[in-house]
């Protein structure tokens, strides 16, 4: 089970750390990615990592302000999001692929496997 937290209201310009943490042991997943779904858009691809080796993947259009990461010993992964925009708002959610696709298919959600409650990212102007 995943569970993803760190979600609020902040104002354009700031920071927030988004967790997600697998609940029942350690993470048995090929890769961990997050997406996001603003208010009547379609959920989109934010950045992914890979388990095993560490390799993240970012959406192109987040490059420079989002980074993400894991920490084993904590079986958690965060998502660093910086310079945050009105735009960013959304419901944020992780989810975990099993087996591992291949890195071009991280920025789909077919590959993933279970899915977390998703937190809410609110950014004030």
């Amino acid at each position: 089970q995943l569970q993803a937290s760190g979600g609020g209201l902040v104002q354009a310009g700031g920071s927030l750390r988004l967790s997600c943490t697998a609940s029942g042991g350690p993470f048995s997943s090929a890769a961990l990615g997050w997406f996001r779904q603003a208010p009547g858009k379609e959920r989109e691809f934010v950045a992914a990592i890979r388990w095993s080796d560490g390799s993240t993947y970012l959406a192109d259009s987040l490059k420079g302000r989002f980074t993400i990461s894991r920490d084993n010993a904590k079986n958690t992964v965060y998502l660093q999001m910086n310079s945050l925009k009105p735009e960013d708002t959304a419901v944020y959610y992780c989810a975990a692929e099993s087996d591992y696709s291949g890195s071009y298919f991280l920025q789909f959600s077919e590959p993933y496997d279970y899915w977390g409650q998703g937190t809410l990212v609110t950014v004030s102007s």
